[in-house]
């Protein structure tokens, strides 16, 4: 059976959710050796976040690219990514989920997050016919994911690595259906309203 086109697929517990970043060393290491970020993140920027392991490999070329040596797997809260699913804005204009374009405007101007659903990647990073989420942070939304929500950081550029070079998918981290209630799965366009039970252990 295929899967959804839309839906969040992730390694996550009863309590938290796993999402990856790239960064370059100065701002990863010290990360994953405290388990917090730095002051060098600028926390005025807009900072994405992204539940799929094999897109963050698409988006930073394998931990190749300049400035995203570095690939943390960060572990946050589940209670803090749903604040944020319930506070956010597609970043695209969708006909079937909002009223007007002004509507979709005026929440992408109001909302702290914004979500954007782009092709899920395979092992060889090439497009898959259903999507990944990825999740952008900003103003308050930052605040909170820094000094709240973080619950651990890893490293994982060396799983990156490996996996780029066996191509192999038992290598990967475990990702399931992320449960959503259906009210958040509507405001993200899901395709599919998620059940708020049964999550996989990590």
């Amino acid at each position: 059976m295929p899967l959804p086109a839309r839906q969040i697929r992730a390694a996550h517990t009863a309590t938290t959710i796993t999402v990856y970043q790239a960064f370059s060393p100065h701002i990863a290491e010290p990360a994953a050796a405290t388990g917090r970020f730095p002051e060098a993140f600028k926390r005025e920027r807009m900072t994405w976040i992204k539940p799929s392991f094999l897109w963050m490999m698409y988006r930073s070329d394998w931990a190749r690219s300049a400035g995203q040596e570095r690939v943390l797997a960060v572990t946050v809260r589940r209670d803090g990514f749903d604040w944020a699913l319930a506070n956010s804005a597609l970043s695209s204009y969708d006909a079937q989920q909002h009223r007007s374009r002004d509507h979709w405007r005026r929440e992408v101007r109001q909302q702290p997050v914004r979500v954007q659903w782009d092709p899920e990647r395979n092992l060889a990073l090439q497009p898959l016919p259903r999507r990944s989420l990825q999740v952008g942070l900003r103003g308050e939304a930052v605040r909170r994911y820094l000094d709240e929500w973080i619950t651990g950081i890893e490293d994982v550029t060396a799983l990156a690595d490996h996996v780029r070079r066996e191509r192999d998918s038992a290598l990967l981290p475990a990702e399931a259906p992320y449960p959503l209630p259906p009210e958040l799965a509507e405001r993200i366009g899901s395709t599919a309203c998620q059940g708020t039970g049964g999550t996989n252990g990590q």
